[in-house]
């Protein structure tokens, strides 16, 4: 009995049962996976479960043919999810498998706001993407690294024109970080570098005391006044608005129209 023991505690009888264990260990790996590998675990099917208004099936089926390797059990999930998210309309991919056959995608597209700088778009998220988009969107531009600020002063410019009926056309953070707004009806105004929340609230305030449509131009006679209902007169705005001033503004008008209410009296 003691000889036994003694055998089984001698260093070589240790070094065989490591090696035994060992090889069956490396066996059973290469017999897994020569089973997982086998073509009848082929993936056959691949599953897209949100529907998409930018990325098209050809492109997922296209990133499928070229990055989709192996089986149900060998295929790298992650492989195929970086591949996705490369596509210029993806913000964020998910891969699983589903048995016996299939993969199963489910994508996130970039909501678009505007164009960013030249050649870019930017999401409400304030990501920039690289996208071909054709429709009017507004536009954007800032440097480097800056979108999400100006995405986030777009939204609180905009909320501020609002009462007067005012949308943005283009707003630019300049590389000195002074603001610029370009509105839809053409107008630019300045906001500057420092308060231009307070600036452009007190520009709301004035502007409907300020400004108003000049008076009607009727060229028809008196006579048939009564008899023609008048058209209302057009608005004019002014071409810039300066805010980068303490205690108020400097407007520039178009040419000929006075920049303030005509008297009642």
């Amino acid at each position: 009995m003691s000889t036994h023991v003694e055998l089984a505690a001698h260093p070589m009888c240790q070094l065989a049962r490591v090696l035994t264990w060992g090889a069956l260990g490396l066996l059973t790996y290469g017999v897994v996976n020569w089973v997982a590998a086998q073509p009848v675990f082929a993936l056959h099917n691949l599953d897209v479960k949100t529907p998409m208004a930018h990325v098209t099936k050809a492109q997922i089926q296209l990133v499928a043919e070229r990055r989709v390797r192996g089986t149900f059990f060998t295929v790298d999930l992650e492989r195929v999810r970086s591949s996705l998210e490369k596509l210029p309309w993806v913000r964020e991919a998910r891969v699983e498998r589903r048995w016996p056959d299939t993969l199963v995608v489910t994508l996130v597209e970039h909501v678009p706001l505007a164009r960013w700088n030249d050649n870019a778009l930017v999401s409400e998220a304030g990501e920039v993407f690289v996208a071909a988009l054709n429709q009017p969107l507004p536009r954007l531009s800032g440097p480097a690294e800056s979108s999400a600020e100006v995405v986030t002063a777009f939204h609180s410019y905009q909320a501020a024109l609002a009462p007067l009926g005012m949308t943005i056309d283009e707003l630019r953070l300049s590389p000195r970080r002074a603001w610029r707004i370009r509105l839809d009806n053409g107008m630019q105004i300045a906001l500057g570098r420092e308060q231009a929340k307070v600036r452009l609230a007190r520009f709301v305030a004035f502007y409907p005391r300020v400004f108003t449509p000049p008076a009607a131009v009727n060229s028809v006679t008196e006579s048939s006044v009564s008899e023609m209902p008048l058209e209302p007169a057009p608005k004019v705005h002014p071409v810039t608005v300066d805010l980068r001033y303490p205690d108020g503004f400097a407007v520039r008008m178009p040419r000929g129209v006075s920049p303030f209410k005509s008297s009642t009296t």
